[in-house]
């Protein structure tokens, strides 16, 4: 894989007849198997960025490529294809389907691929172990705790072995000690060669686990920051 490049990126939306630039001339790569963390204000652009590279919406103007495909020339077909297996997406709110059972919420990601009915069993039953929760697989999400959703959401997320994997606040609904648990997986991918782009509030969280920081500011790229490898939490390898 060759990575993310952004070059002169922007997103405008029209408000009663003004117009609002949600991101305005950003440009940045990202590594293939790098972990970047990007920070910033409620409104500063972050989630619009993660949408766009998700495919969930187009830029204005600019260019993003990924693994070489530039997502602004895509057509619908190809788009879809870029969400269901270039990228797996993590959300805050896990966005579990609630009558499906944690083995199900993942297998639906491959059934939408395409993916035969006893190959999504088997891989579904693998990655729910490799998020330890292999003795859950049948539990409904209300039976499950929230840093089990979000375990399940990242096993979904991973389903059709992305190359990119996007969160978007993946612990803003955990208490800290759960956080950490789920950074600590993310360790794991990241350590495997996964690419991770993650939408954050808590910075001094992340900077145990990130390569760097991007800073959006009012739409546009205010600071990037390499994390020292000094300051990496070894010891969170689950």
């Amino acid at each position: 894989m060759t990575g993310l490049r952004a070059e002169n990126l922007t997103r405008s939306y029209t408000l009663g007849g003004n117009t609002i630039n949600a991101l305005d001339g950003v440009s940045f790569e990202v590594r293939s198997g790098e972990f970047l963390g990007i920070v910033g204000r409620s409104g500063s652009g972050k989630s619009t960025l993660l949408n766009l590279l998700a495919g969930l919406d187009r830029p204005t103007s600019g260019f993003l490529w990924i693994d070489d495909r530039n997502l602004g020339e895509m057509t619908p077909a190809e788009l879809a294809w870029h969400r269901q297996r270039a990228v797996g997406i993590v959300f805050q709110s896990f966005h579990l389907v609630p009558t499906m059972t944690a083995r199900e919420n993942v297998e639906l990601a491959m059934a939408f691929a395409g993916v035969g009915s006893g190959q999504r069993a088997a891989r579904a039953s693998d990655l729910l172990d490799t998020v330890s929760l292999a003795d859950r697989a049948t539990h409904l999400p209300a039976e499950l705790s929230g840093g089990e959703q979000q375990r399940v959401a990242i096993a979904r997320a991973l389903a059709n072995s992305p190359g990119f994997l996007l969160a978007d606040e993946p612990t803003g609904n955990l208490d800290s000690s759960t956080a950490e648990e789920i950074l600590g997986i993310f360790q794991n991918l990241h350590a495997q060669g996964h690419t991770l782009i993650c939408v954050t509030h808590e910075k001094e969280l992340f900077s145990s686990y990130v390569d760097r920081f991007i800073r959006l500011s009012d739409g546009r790229l205010d600071s990037e920051e390499n994390v020292e490898s000094a300051s990496k939490n070894e010891s969170a390898l689950l």
